[in-house]
């Protein structure tokens, strides 16, 4: 899988000091960055494969100067990368060497909490773990919570509809966002929803929620605030095959019991996380869950045991119930360290695809024969309660051909999601990754009625271009 971006617009390279010269007045002069070595910090995200200079680098300070800059930028034609903290998997924040990165990181207040209707209103730049942080003195949080929540932006969420190991009960970002401030591609600004649970008329910000920074800049958003539960507990449980422990968590799933958290690990995972993490996890379990379940000790204890229940025609070989916060603490830092602990060891590629819960014995299995296939190793390690998987291929960078053959067993793996029934992303978005791979999941009329309704914010299509769509057959306004 070799993926393509257009050519650069020879007019705007030309003009590229003029451009600039433009900008210049319209933010703090630190907030402009423009020589190479600066803007190289800028040129690829978490998808590290592919890297692309920026035209320049943006960095406003409010949504008067993101309306300015987005402003100018429509008037000269110039193509606009929108970019949180750079944290995509999916080359969401990668730019063009035509384009101008408008990044939203210096944005970063809490503008106004409301504990009698659990709202908070935050600017887009924010890192998601600090909303947490901001309320949690009054027994509140949000509950989105992707594994990169301590660097992660609000705006970045939004643009991905991010989820996290507690999306199973509390959902992903769009059943958690109130409202957005939102600045168009001509420089207009607007305000959709607010501090209410509903708005009349169209729900476009179920429509703003997940289109990967495509029909505009948000700046700020508001979100809705939970009250923290009394208390929680995760177990660990070990099984001695992947089609056990993914027969389990459909059975739990199945029985109508909604854990807070059902995450899933195989044996490279769970190898490679506890020699970062140290959580006790079971070495020799060939697949593990964590399922978490939160209550009073009483309601923890009741839906713990009713969960062993059901999951001992699945042959546990072991039980971990967290005792205290630290261990509680530990088992997550395993899971949260995934990413970071893989990357320790090998060079990889993280995969995000869908598929209903009861496929998950049979997807499993067939991953395991994609990786196989093509003479590479996984760890397989996700969101089980929702189907939301994530298999990390390894590969190693310095041996030619490896990295085309990770690329290709991923692009297997996203197929088989949408061959049983699922779809090609759950919370990383599409970016560049995926791009090619929409016709896979959708027909030709359906790609062309999302291109519609992207072209009616965007008619020359300047915003966060290459993204999401193939480049061939793109429909104006």
């Amino acid at each position: 899988m070799s993926i393509a971006f257009p050519s650069p617009d020879p007019d705007i390279l030309a003009r590229r000091d003029a451009i600039i010269a433009g900008l210049a007045p319209l933010v703090a002069p630190e907030a402009l960055v423009t020589s190479e070595d600066e803007r190289r910090a800028f040129e690829t995200d978490g998808l590290t494969a592919y890297r692309k200079m920026p035209l320049a680098v943006v960095l406003p300070s409010t949504t008067e100067e993101v309306a300015a800059v987005m402003r100018y930028c429509h008037q000269q034609g110039v193509r606009v990368v929108p970019r949180g903290a750079g944290t995509s998997l999916a080359g969401g924040a990668i730019a063009q060497e035509d384009a101008v990165i408008l990044g939203v990181a210096k944005m970063n207040q809490v503008l106004a909490l409301d504990f009698a209707n659990r709202t908070a209103r935050v600017q887009a730049g924010i890192t998601n773990l600090a909303i947490s942080a901001a309320v949690a003195h009054e027994g509140f949080f949000y509950a989105p919570d992707p594994s990169s929540q301590l660097a992660c932006t609000i705006a970045g969420n939004i643009a991905m509809n991010s989820g996290g190991a507690h999306c199973l009960k509390y959902g992903v970002t769009t059943n958690n966002l109130l409202g957005v401030k939102l600045v168009l591609v001509d420089g207009t600004v607007v305000e959709i929803g607010g501090e209410h649970l509903d708005s009349g008329g169209y729900d476009l910000l179920g429509l703003i929620c997940g289109s990967e920074g495509q029909l505009g800049i948000v700046t700020e958003a508001t979100v809705r605030i939970l009250r923290a539960a009394e208390g929680a507990r995760p177990a660990l449980m070990g099984f001695g095959s992947v089609e056990d422990a993914g027969a389990c968590t459909a059975a739990i799933i199945g029985a109508g019991i909604i854990p807070v958290a059902i995450e899933y690990m195989d044996r490279e995972a769970i190898t490679i996380c506890e020699a970062f993490a140290h959580a006790g996890y079971p070495l020799d379990a060939e697949a593990m869950l964590i399922i978490e379940v939160e209550g009073s000790a009483e309601e923890c204890d009741a839906m713990l045991a009713r969960i062993v229940e059901i999951a001992k025609p699945f042959n546990p070989t072991s039980l971990k119930v967290s005792q205290s916060e630290a261990e509680s603490a530990a088992i997550w830092k395993g899971r949260k360290s995934a990413f970071g602990a893989t990357g320790r060891i090998s060079d990889y590629i993280c995969m995000d695809g869908t598929i209903p819960t009861g496929q998950l014995a049979h997807v499993l299995e067939r991953i395991g024969a994609i990786t196989r296939s093509y003479g590479l190793r996984c760890a397989n390690v996700f969101h089980a309660g929702d189907g939301n998987l994530h298999p990390l291929i390894l590969f190693d960078i310095n041996t030619p051909g490896e990295m085309e053959k990770a690329e290709a067993a991923g692009e297997d793996m996203l197929k088989l999601c949408v061959e049983v029934g699922g779809c090609l992303t759950g919370e990383h978005g599409v970016g560049i990754e995926k791009r090619d791979l929409m016709t896979v999941q959708y027909a030709p009329a359906d790609l062309a009625q999302q291109m519609r309704v992207r072209a009616v914010f965007d008619p020359a299509w300047l915003m966060n271009p290459a993204k999401v769509f193939p480049l061939e057959g793109r429909i104006a306004a």
